[in-house]
Protein backbone atom coordinates (compact mmCIF):
# COMPACT_ATOMS: atom_id res chain seq x y z
CA UNK A 1 0.00 0.00 0.00
CA UNK A 2 1.19 3.25 -0.88
CA UNK A 3 0.33 6.46 1.41
CA UNK A 4 -2.47 8.93 0.55
CA UNK A 5 -1.29 11.50 2.90
CA UNK A 6 2.50 12.38 1.50
CA UNK A 7 3.02 15.80 4.06
CA UNK A 8 6.93 15.08 3.02
CA UNK A 9 6.22 16.92 -0.10
CA UNK A 10 6.38 20.42 1.61
CA UNK A 11 9.63 19.43 3.29
CA UNK A 12 11.22 18.17 0.29
CA UNK A 13 13.86 21.73 -0.66
CA UNK A 14 14.70 24.69 1.51
CA UNK A 15 12.50 27.11 -0.48
CA UNK A 16 9.54 24.59 0.64
CA UNK A 17 9.84 24.43 3.78
CA UNK A 18 10.51 28.16 4.21
CA UNK A 19 7.41 29.03 2.33
CA UNK A 20 5.06 26.77 4.48
CA UNK A 21 6.95 27.78 7.79
CA UNK A 22 4.07 27.95 10.14
CA UNK A 23 5.92 30.77 12.67
CA UNK A 24 9.21 32.80 12.29
CA UNK A 25 11.49 34.86 14.14
CA UNK A 26 12.13 38.89 13.53
CA UNK A 27 14.76 40.87 15.17
CA UNK A 28 11.87 43.05 16.33
CA UNK A 29 10.70 40.14 18.00
CA UNK A 30 14.01 40.52 20.18
CA UNK A 31 14.30 42.29 23.49
CA UNK A 32 17.84 42.23 25.03
CA UNK A 33 18.16 42.29 29.25
CA UNK A 34 21.19 44.37 30.23
CA UNK A 35 23.42 45.26 33.27
CA UNK A 36 24.46 48.02 34.22
CA UNK A 37 27.36 47.99 37.62
CA UNK A 38 27.43 51.50 39.78
CA UNK A 39 31.33 52.44 39.54
CA UNK A 40 32.55 49.96 37.50
CA UNK A 41 35.79 51.06 35.36
CA UNK A 42 35.37 48.18 32.52
CA UNK A 43 32.59 45.50 31.40
CA UNK A 44 32.63 42.75 33.89
CA UNK A 45 31.90 39.31 32.33
CA UNK A 46 29.69 37.13 34.07
CA UNK A 47 31.25 33.23 34.79
CA UNK A 48 28.06 31.66 34.93
CA UNK A 49 26.59 33.46 31.77
CA UNK A 50 29.30 33.30 28.86
CA UNK A 51 29.42 36.47 26.66
CA UNK A 52 27.07 38.68 29.25
CA UNK A 53 28.79 41.72 31.43
CA UNK A 54 27.73 43.94 33.96
CA UNK A 55 28.17 47.23 32.16
CA UNK A 56 29.92 50.64 32.75
CA UNK A 57 27.63 53.70 31.44
CA UNK A 58 30.05 53.96 28.64
CA UNK A 59 29.41 50.27 27.29
CA UNK A 60 26.23 50.02 27.81
CA UNK A 61 25.71 52.95 25.58
CA UNK A 62 27.68 50.85 22.70
CA UNK A 63 25.92 47.65 23.18
CA UNK A 64 22.43 49.46 23.05
CA UNK A 65 23.88 51.22 19.55
CA UNK A 66 25.13 47.76 18.77
CA UNK A 67 22.10 46.38 19.31
CA UNK A 68 19.47 48.87 18.05
CA UNK A 69 21.73 48.33 14.45
CA UNK A 70 21.23 44.90 15.12
CA UNK A 71 17.10 45.66 14.52
CA UNK A 72 15.84 44.34 18.01
CA UNK A 73 12.74 45.20 19.31
CA UNK A 74 14.00 46.53 22.98
CA UNK A 75 16.12 47.03 25.63
CA UNK A 76 15.41 45.85 28.79
CA UNK A 77 17.92 47.06 31.54
CA UNK A 78 19.00 46.06 35.46
CA UNK A 79 20.54 48.17 37.48
CA UNK A 80 23.46 46.78 39.90
CA UNK A 81 23.87 49.46 42.82
CA UNK A 82 26.95 49.84 45.11
CA UNK A 83 25.16 50.53 48.50
CA UNK A 84 21.88 48.59 49.15
CA UNK A 85 19.80 49.43 52.29
CA UNK A 86 16.42 47.37 53.80
CA UNK A 87 14.08 49.77 51.32
CA UNK A 88 16.00 49.62 48.45
CA UNK A 89 16.39 53.68 48.23
CA UNK A 90 18.68 53.71 45.78
CA UNK A 91 15.85 52.88 43.08
CA UNK A 92 14.20 56.02 43.71
CA UNK A 93 17.28 57.99 43.58
CA UNK A 94 17.32 60.27 40.19
CA UNK A 95 21.11 59.72 39.47
CA UNK A 96 20.79 56.44 40.94
CA UNK A 97 22.29 53.57 38.70
CA UNK A 98 19.21 51.99 36.89
CA UNK A 99 17.59 55.71 36.18
CA UNK A 100 20.84 56.98 34.95
CA UNK A 101 21.44 53.83 32.81
CA UNK A 102 17.63 54.52 31.61
CA UNK A 103 18.32 58.06 30.46
CA UNK A 104 21.66 56.99 29.06
CA UNK A 105 19.86 54.50 26.60
CA UNK A 106 16.85 57.01 26.03
CA UNK A 107 19.81 59.36 24.83
CA UNK A 108 21.44 57.14 22.77
CA UNK A 109 18.77 54.97 21.01
CA UNK A 110 15.93 57.22 21.44
CA UNK A 111 12.38 55.78 19.90
CA UNK A 112 13.98 53.60 17.59
CA UNK A 113 14.57 50.86 20.46
CA UNK A 114 11.83 50.24 23.18
CA UNK A 115 13.78 50.94 26.48
CA UNK A 116 12.29 49.14 29.25
CA UNK A 117 13.13 49.02 32.89
CA UNK A 118 13.39 46.81 35.46
CA UNK A 119 10.44 47.70 38.17
CA UNK A 120 11.29 45.81 41.40
CA UNK A 121 13.12 46.41 44.67
CA UNK A 122 15.56 43.11 44.87
CA UNK A 123 18.75 44.45 42.97
CA UNK A 124 18.82 47.50 45.80
CA UNK A 125 17.58 46.22 48.85
CA UNK A 126 20.27 44.74 51.23
CA UNK A 127 18.04 41.73 52.49
CA UNK A 128 17.67 40.81 48.07
CA UNK A 129 13.72 40.69 48.25
CA UNK A 130 11.63 42.27 45.84
CA UNK A 131 9.53 44.48 48.36
CA UNK A 132 9.81 45.99 51.95
CA UNK A 133 9.77 43.79 55.20
CA UNK A 134 7.26 44.12 57.84
CA UNK A 135 8.60 43.35 61.53
CA UNK A 136 8.38 39.65 61.20
CA UNK A 137 10.70 39.70 58.22
CA UNK A 138 7.67 38.95 55.64
CA UNK A 139 7.54 40.87 52.68
CA UNK A 140 4.76 43.48 53.04
CA UNK A 141 2.73 43.31 49.66
CA UNK A 142 1.06 46.66 50.33
CA UNK A 143 3.87 48.81 51.95
CA UNK A 144 5.80 47.72 49.10
CA UNK A 145 3.51 49.00 46.38
CA UNK A 146 4.05 52.37 47.62
CA UNK A 147 7.79 52.12 46.58
CA UNK A 148 6.40 50.60 43.39
CA UNK A 149 4.94 53.76 42.65
CA UNK A 150 8.09 56.20 43.46
CA UNK A 151 10.23 53.90 41.18
CA UNK A 152 7.58 54.39 38.45
CA UNK A 153 7.48 57.76 38.89
CA UNK A 154 11.27 58.28 39.18
CA UNK A 155 12.02 55.39 35.84
CA UNK A 156 8.93 57.38 34.14
CA UNK A 157 10.59 60.61 34.68
CA UNK A 158 13.89 59.24 33.14
CA UNK A 159 11.72 58.66 29.23
CA UNK A 160 11.74 54.87 30.03
CA UNK A 161 9.06 53.73 27.07
CA UNK A 162 7.56 50.61 28.87
CA UNK A 163 8.37 49.79 33.12
CA UNK A 164 8.64 46.12 33.14
CA UNK A 165 6.56 44.94 37.16
CA UNK A 166 8.37 41.81 37.99
CA UNK A 167 8.12 42.02 41.97
CA UNK A 168 4.81 40.21 42.19
CA UNK A 169 3.23 41.72 44.31
CA UNK A 170 -0.71 41.72 44.39
CA UNK A 171 -1.95 45.08 42.97
CA UNK A 172 1.30 45.82 41.76
CA UNK A 173 -0.16 47.28 37.94
CA UNK A 174 -3.27 49.19 39.25
CA UNK A 175 -0.68 50.73 41.63
CA UNK A 176 1.87 51.72 39.13
CA UNK A 177 -0.98 52.83 36.71
CA UNK A 178 -2.47 55.16 39.08
CA UNK A 179 0.17 57.13 39.95
CA UNK A 180 1.37 57.23 36.38
CA UNK A 181 -1.81 58.47 35.17
CA UNK A 182 -2.06 60.90 37.96
CA UNK A 183 1.19 62.51 37.20
CA UNK A 184 0.79 62.92 33.58
CA UNK A 185 2.62 59.69 32.66
CA UNK A 186 -0.07 58.59 30.09
CA UNK A 187 1.75 57.24 27.68
CA UNK A 188 3.97 55.00 29.40
CA UNK A 189 3.07 51.77 29.23
CA UNK A 190 3.17 48.78 31.40
CA UNK A 191 4.72 45.30 30.93
CA UNK A 192 3.27 43.11 33.64
CA UNK A 193 5.31 39.42 34.94
CA UNK A 194 2.02 38.19 35.23
CA UNK A 195 2.88 34.88 35.84
CA UNK A 196 6.58 34.60 37.12
CA UNK A 197 7.41 31.25 38.69
CA UNK A 198 9.55 30.67 41.75
CA UNK A 199 12.25 28.93 39.40
CA UNK A 200 15.55 27.40 40.18
CA UNK A 201 16.24 28.42 36.68
CA UNK A 202 17.46 32.00 37.85
CA UNK A 203 20.29 31.32 39.70
CA UNK A 204 23.01 33.51 37.36
CA UNK A 205 20.46 36.55 37.57
CA UNK A 206 21.40 36.45 41.03
CA UNK A 207 25.24 36.60 40.07
CA UNK A 208 24.77 39.20 37.42
CA UNK A 209 22.53 41.67 39.98
CA UNK A 210 24.70 40.20 42.90
CA UNK A 211 21.62 39.53 44.70
CA UNK A 212 21.61 39.71 48.70
CA UNK A 213 18.76 37.16 48.85
CA UNK A 214 18.20 35.75 52.43
CA UNK A 215 15.85 32.86 52.14
CA UNK A 216 13.65 32.41 49.20
CA UNK A 217 10.61 34.07 47.62
CA UNK A 218 8.03 31.31 47.11
CA UNK A 219 5.86 33.71 48.84
CA UNK A 220 5.10 35.96 46.05
CA UNK A 221 6.39 34.16 43.23
CA UNK A 222 4.56 31.35 41.81
CA UNK A 223 4.77 27.42 42.52
CA UNK A 224 5.97 26.02 39.59
CA UNK A 225 3.27 23.35 40.17
CA UNK A 226 0.47 25.63 39.07
CA UNK A 227 -0.85 26.44 35.07
CA UNK A 228 -4.05 27.31 36.26
CA UNK A 229 -2.70 29.81 38.69
CA UNK A 230 -0.98 31.72 35.54
CA UNK A 231 -3.90 32.57 33.76
CA UNK A 232 -5.46 33.43 36.65
CA UNK A 233 -2.70 36.39 37.57
CA UNK A 234 -2.34 37.20 34.11
CA UNK A 235 -6.27 37.77 34.38
CA UNK A 236 -6.01 40.05 36.92
CA UNK A 237 -3.44 42.24 35.80
CA UNK A 238 -5.21 42.71 32.33
CA UNK A 239 -8.06 43.59 34.32
CA UNK A 240 -5.80 46.13 36.21
CA UNK A 241 -4.44 47.91 33.10
CA UNK A 242 -1.55 45.86 32.09
CA UNK A 243 -0.40 46.94 28.57
CA UNK A 244 2.10 43.30 27.92
CA UNK A 245 1.40 40.33 30.00
CA UNK A 246 4.60 37.91 30.59
CA UNK A 247 5.65 34.38 31.69
CA UNK A 248 8.87 33.93 32.91
CA UNK A 249 10.59 31.81 33.16
CA UNK A 250 10.29 30.31 29.31
CA UNK A 251 11.31 27.32 28.44
CA UNK A 252 9.88 25.43 31.33
CA UNK A 253 6.18 27.26 31.50
CA UNK A 254 5.18 26.76 27.31
CA UNK A 255 2.18 25.32 28.43
CA UNK A 256 1.46 28.78 30.84
CA UNK A 257 2.74 30.83 27.79
CA UNK A 258 0.10 28.92 25.63
CA UNK A 259 -2.66 29.19 27.63
CA UNK A 260 -2.33 33.57 28.94
CA UNK A 261 -1.63 33.71 25.07
CA UNK A 262 -4.53 31.84 24.02
CA UNK A 263 -6.79 34.30 25.99
CA UNK A 264 -5.16 37.77 26.39
CA UNK A 265 -6.28 40.77 24.30
CA UNK A 266 -2.60 42.27 24.67
CA UNK A 267 0.95 41.50 23.55
CA UNK A 268 2.17 38.65 25.06
CA UNK A 269 6.18 38.35 26.49
CA UNK A 270 8.10 35.39 27.81
CA UNK A 271 11.32 35.92 29.10
CA UNK A 272 14.56 33.23 28.71
CA UNK A 273 15.84 33.47 31.53
CA UNK A 274 19.53 33.56 32.59
CA UNK A 275 19.56 29.13 33.44
CA UNK A 276 18.34 28.63 30.31
CA UNK A 277 20.75 30.43 28.81
CA UNK A 278 23.46 28.72 30.64
CA UNK A 279 22.42 25.50 29.91
CA UNK A 280 22.26 26.15 26.07
CA UNK A 281 25.91 27.68 26.71
CA UNK A 282 27.13 25.37 28.54
CA UNK A 283 26.06 22.39 26.46
CA UNK A 284 27.77 24.14 23.54
CA UNK A 285 30.81 24.31 25.12
CA UNK A 286 30.93 21.07 25.85
CA UNK A 287 30.34 20.09 22.33
CA UNK A 288 27.13 18.59 23.17
CA UNK A 289 24.99 20.48 21.06
CA UNK A 290 25.08 22.68 17.66
CA UNK A 291 25.00 25.84 19.85
CA UNK A 292 23.26 27.92 17.20
CA UNK A 293 20.59 25.43 16.22
CA UNK A 294 19.65 25.40 19.70
CA UNK A 295 19.88 28.71 20.00
CA UNK A 296 17.44 29.57 17.25
CA UNK A 297 15.14 26.32 17.93
CA UNK A 298 14.73 27.54 21.79
CA UNK A 299 13.52 31.08 21.13
CA UNK A 300 11.23 29.28 17.80
CA UNK A 301 9.89 27.36 20.37
CA UNK A 302 8.87 30.06 22.61
CA UNK A 303 7.33 32.62 19.49
CA UNK A 304 5.37 29.32 18.41
CA UNK A 305 4.17 28.77 22.12
CA UNK A 306 2.42 32.26 21.62
CA UNK A 307 4.71 35.15 22.61
CA UNK A 308 4.53 37.94 20.95
CA UNK A 309 8.33 38.85 21.80
CA UNK A 310 10.69 37.09 23.67
CA UNK A 311 13.09 38.32 26.35
CA UNK A 312 16.76 36.91 25.47
CA UNK A 313 20.58 37.28 26.36
CA UNK A 314 21.02 36.28 22.82
CA UNK A 315 19.12 39.14 21.26
CA UNK A 316 21.72 40.96 19.35
CA UNK A 317 23.31 37.99 18.26
CA UNK A 318 20.60 36.04 17.14
CA UNK A 319 19.20 39.34 15.41
CA UNK A 320 22.07 39.12 13.29
CA UNK A 321 21.50 35.72 12.12
CA UNK A 322 18.30 36.35 11.42
CA UNK A 323 19.13 39.46 9.17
Amino acid sequence: MRPVDRPRRLRATSALRGLVSEHRVHPRDLVLPMFVKEGADAPLALGSMPGVVQHTMDSLRRAAVEAAEAGIGGLMLFGVPAVRDAVGTGATEPDGILNAGLRALVEEVGDAVVVMSDLCLDEFTDHGHCGVLDGAGRVDNDATLVRYQDMALAQAATGAHMLGLSGMMDGQVAAVREVLDRDGYTDTSVLAYSAKYSSAFYGPFRDAVESQLQGDRRTYQMDPANRREGLREATLDLAEGADVVMVKPAMSYLDVLADVAEVSPVPVAAYQVSGEYAMIEAAAANGWIDRRRAIEESVLGIKRAGADFVLTYWATELAGWLR
